[in-house]
């Protein structure tokens, strides 16, 4: 089993309920998680997509920290093509100034997934193939090294020590483990994908001053319950948003499950709907248990980051409160 558990939430937006209550709902879930005994809490960045609320992931952050005490708080992740790594630094800097010991930086290599949204924020594909260099260059804003921007500081960034993180899959892998920094792989209806992508990151880490050892976060979807139909129902909001997003163009709110069980779907959606059913970690707590004990003895990894999303907050909740126990996680 994996003890050390942590929380993405993507604000994922509901049926009937405004985007300002999904941030809402995510600083909760925050309050809930810290006191539960989880270990951090992340937000995310997604740009124009009408399921997630998400789009400023260091101001939800901001929220998060300040609404909290002890948990500590990131990203999962801010997509640094999209931004310049002196605002990323500032920012980040400001967090840490703020909430001091409590912040993470975990950043990743997207760009927005259409044409019209990278258009709106001035970037293109190619924009990822500079993630390497973009993280140098962010790193150097902290710890003083950056020489592109001479006579140029981030304020309150420089000299701070924020940790962080790279989601990668792929070639991402290999630039976390170049760069001695911790990877944040997934997801877990891949395990052996993940695997893969642990083993050569492990394989090729470079020691450095910010970590002489690899670190490995694995992260997927986590649904326990009193019962694995339970558990399964907890999946399938997410589901059929992803069914709907893949064949209508769309990524739409959640929907409560007992609407969506009713709903007729085409052929193509109802195959999409149970393929992205299957593999997710779910059922009763000895279920869940074992499986996390597959996925901790196939990868090693040192922390498990959970990023379930339901329309029903009560069964999220429970499921978390469930997770927490099986895990043996301290809380208040």
């Amino acid at each position: 089993m994996i003890r050390r558990l942590s929380v993405l939430d993507r604000s994922r937006t509901r049926e009937g309920h405004p985007a300002s209550q999904a941030l809402r709902d995510t600083v909760e879930l925050a309050r809930q998680a810290e006191r539960l005994g989880y270990h951090r809490f992340w937000v995310s960045e997604h740009h124009s997509v009408p399921g997630v609320a998400g789009s400023a992931p260091t101001v939800l952050a901001a929220a998060v920290a300040g609404a909290t005490r002890r948990i500590r708080v990131g990203t999962g992740g801010v997509m640094l093509p999209n931004h310049r790594p002196l605002v990323v630094a500032e920012q980040f800097g400001v967090l840490e100034s703020l909430f001091p010991g409590r912040i993470d930086m975990g950043l990743g290599r997207s760009v927005g997934f259409t044409g019209g949204i990278r258009r709106a924020l001035g970037r293109d594909t190619g924009d990822a193939d500079r993630f390497e260099e973009q993280l140098a260059e962010l790193l150097g804003w902290f710890d003083g090294t950056q020489r592109a921007h001479p006579e140029v500081h981030a304020h309150p960034a420089e000299g701070l020590a924020v940790p962080a993180f790279v989601l990668a899959t792929g070639e991402g892998a290999e630039i976390a483990a170049r760069t001695g920094l911790p990877l944040v792989a997934g997801d877990l209806r891949r395990r052996d994908r993940v695997a893969e992508i642990v083993e050569r990151y492990r394989a090729g880490f470079r020691p450095s001053a910010r970590h002489p050892e690899p670190y490995v976060v694995v992260s997927g979807t986590v649904a326990v319950a009193a019962t694995e139909e339970e558990a399964r129902r907890i999946l399938v909001p997410e589901a059929w948003s992803l069914a709907r997003s893949r064949t209508r163009g769309s990524f739409p709110p959640l929907r409560p499950a007992q609407e969506i069980e009713g709903v007729e779907m085409t052929v193509k959606e109802r195959e999409l709907y149970e393929g992205a059913l299957v593999g997710h970690v779910h059922g009763t707590e000895e279920q869940v248990a074992a499986e996390l004990a597959e996925v901790s003895a196939l990868t090693g990894a040192d922390e498990l980051l959970v990023t379930t999303s339901t329309y029903d907050r009560g069964a999220l909740l429970d499921s978390f409160g469930r997770l927490a126990r099986l895990a043996g996680l301290a809380g208040p």
